[in-house]
């Protein structure tokens, strides 16, 4: 059986869209803020801690983490946030004290570190 055109454009441009967002999370988030975690113990701690929230919020015990999985829970967090009043920063994040939405989308990062880094591209 052959998939219809439509349906193949809209799975590729859900694939592309995932990947952007993580990949956008990555530049504005990920990499300072996992670069300030190495440096700091504390700090990497929490993000540990998160990322096992976030896989168990993912069922990532049972199976594995996705790009679609990922971007789809930090496309939902932000949401969330910002019903509460929550906005991103609009400088470079003090890394120092994080708020808990911040540490856990760079615990999302980390968890994107791990993919296969095929899926990011």
């Amino acid at each position: 059986m052959r998939v219809p055109n439509n349906r193949v454009a809209t799975r590729r441009s859900a694939a592309v869209a995932a990947r952007t967002t993580l990949t956008s999370l990555t530049a504005t988030v990920g990499t300072a803020g996992l670069a300030a975690a190495h440096a700091n113990p504390g700090l990497l701690a929490e993000v540990d801690q998160h990322a096992a929230g976030v896989r168990d919020s993912l069922d990532g015990d049972r199976r594995p983490l996705t790009v679609a999985a990922l971007a789809g829970y930090v496309e939902g967090l932000r949401d969330a946030a910002a019903e509460y009043g929550w906005t991103p920063p609009a400088e470079p994040v003090d890394w120092s004290a994080p708020d808990w939405t911040l540490t856990r989308l760079l615990a999302v990062c980390l968890l994107a570190r791990g993919l296969d880094p095929r899926h990011l591209a």
